[in-house]
């Protein structure tokens, strides 16, 4: 297998890692905002916009990559 082959599926991972830590994020800012961080969880969230912002292009991408030709 040519190592371009692996690039849709090497990024399909890459992808999957930050949406498990985005999650893991909100988790923990969550349980800082609930023990009065609520400045700390704020600036998180807005940082986490981005994830949520490229999510939908990202895996629109990946869709096309991973089809066959």
């Amino acid at each position: 297998m040519p190592h371009s082959d692996l690039l849709p599926s090497l990024l399909f991972k890459i992808n999957e890692n930050q949406l498990a830590l985005e999650a893991a994020i909100m988790e923990l800012t969550i349980w800082a905002e609930k023990r009065g961080a609520s400045e700390v969880a704020g600036n998180v969230r807005g940082a986490l916009v981005a994830i949520d912002r490229n999510e939908e292009f990202i895996k629109m991408t990946l869709a096309v990559m991973m089809t066959p030709d």
